[in-house]
């Protein structure tokens, strides 16, 4: 078999790995204790255990040897009952001779083995004759059989006589000491892993656009992080605050001569040239709205359930409204919760997106394996290639090339709508949709 060459062996165990913090340090902490107390187990049993039950299988095996040898020396009755009060008296041996019999023929050993090796040895060392034994039938005994010329000699012996039978207490011992230094350990590690996780929660939330209270937990590392955490989304707040104040100021300020400039136009005589301008003052509104919209977004908005068969019944009828085919295909109790306003933008971009590009759109939603909503725009226009896809979502990117050129808008469709599913905690996938065009579909936690 040919072995793998050290790199394939470390990323095959690399794989193999936890990859969270908590199983890492949990890996840390336990794998040590463990061969830890294999390594103590091993050398208790090789250098303690062992050599504890050779001697006393050694001792076992001379008494034994001793009660065979004084019977040859005077086989007889009275000699036999002798040596069985003397064995029972002073070496806790019970000892019975069954006169014409024979050893038996079947051998039963226990399922490590090492007692029956010991015991083994230690007879074949003392005895002459041909023996047999069980350390199996009786749990507290051991039974002994020596041939003599006329019959079995039987020993009964207790099982301490031959085996160390304390030792599984030192293993229980060990083991109950290894796993309540375990569980502590493993609290300790729980503790300082659910302050990472509870700052990793917050960085996310504040992601989503919430301001989740927090409150730093865990080591002094931790803490320092979570309050460097705190010190960002304070100056980051401040900042958004700012940007608001100030894209409201210009927001009024704009809006204040188009409102003067529509009004001399609607004052004006109507002819093709009032018309032209007026179609440039729409346009011209309509791209300062996509520029406030990208620049402030909707993270001041509350969360609440979003009724989304009911968003994309309206959606399909904005669609209907500019001229082209509109089908709804989603469960009526689908449910989300986000944020209504800035949900409706992104997916009312898509829409727009897909009636200025095709004839037929279809507005589709369901809950993915996962938990998360899918909700997703197709038509039947000519598509982005895939290679152009993430350019599509880049500010002010109009692929004229692949969309038939954008006549309409600053090409910042896309961007506000992946700016808002990020903002969500999900993302906006492009595809091939099976209407012939393209298929754009927003992913949002459910």
């Amino acid at each position: 078999m040919r072995l793998l060459p050290p790199a394939l062996w470390g990323r095959f165990i690399k794989r193999r790995l936890p990859t969270s913090l908590w199983g890492r340090s949990l890996l840390i902490i336990v794998l040590p204790v463990l061969l830890m107390q294999v390594a103590v187990t091993w050398a208790f049993f090789d250098a303690h255990w062992q050599t504890v039950t050779a001697r006393l299988s050694d001792g076992l095996a001379g008494d034994i040897a001793w009660a065979a040898a004084s019977y040859g020396d005077n086989p007889t009755p009275q000699n036999m009952a002798v040596i069985a009060e003397r064995a029972e008296r002073s070496m806790q041996l019970s000892i019975a001779f069954q006169e014409g019999d024979v050893l038996p023929r079947d051998q039963r050993r226990g399922l490590l083995g090492v007692v029956d090796r010991t015991l083994d040895s230690a007879l074949a060392a003392r005895l002459d004759q041909p023996y047999w034994f069980d350390t199996t039938r009786y749990p507290a005994y051991i039974d002994v059989q020596v041939q003599t010329p006329t019959g079995v000699m039987r020993v009964i012996a207790p099982r301490e006589r031959a085996v160390a039978t304390q030792a599984h207490i030192f293993v229980i011992w060990l083991t109950l000491a290894t796993i309540l230094l375990m569980s502590v350990a493993i609290l300790f590690i729980r503790n300082q892993v659910r302050a990472i996780e509870r700052l990793a929660d917050a960085a996310q939330a504040f992601g989503r656009g919430e301001s989740p209270r927090f409150k730093p937990h865990g080591a002094r590392e931790v803490r320092s992080a979570a309050l460097a955490f705190i010190d960002m989304r304070q100056r980051i707040q401040r900042y958004i605050e700012q940007r608001t104040a100030l894209l409201a100021s210009v927001s009024h300020d704009l809006r204040t001569p188009l409102t003067r400039l529509r009004l001399e136009l609607a004052l004006a005589e109507p002819t093709k040239r009032t018309a032209a301008m007026q179609r440039d003052l729409d346009e011209m509104e309509h791209m300062i709205d996509e520029y406030l919209a990208f620049a402030r977004g909707e993270a001041g908005e509350a969360a609440e359930a979003v009724d989304v068969p009911g968003l994309l019944r309206g959606l399909a009828a904005d669609v209907v409204r500019r001229g082209a085919e509109a089908e709804v295909v989603a469960p009526q109790d689908l449910e989300l919760t986000a944020r209504p306003m800035a949900l409706k933008r992104a997916l009312a971009n898509l829409a727009d997106n897909a009636a200025a590009h095709g004839t037929r759109v279809r507005l589709s939603a369901r809950r993915l394996a996962s938990g998360d909503v899918e909700i997703a725009v197709e038509d039947d226009g000519p598509g982005i290639p895939e290679p152009l896809r993430e350019e599509a979502f880049r500010p002010f990117s109009r692929l004229d090339e692949s969309r038939n050129q954008n006549r309409k808008g600053v090409g910042l469709g896309l961007a506000i709508a992946r700016d808002v599913a990020r903002g969500h905690g999900g993302e906006i996938l492009l595809d091939d949709s099976d209407l012939g065009g393209l298929r754009a579909a927003l992913r949002i936690p459910g």
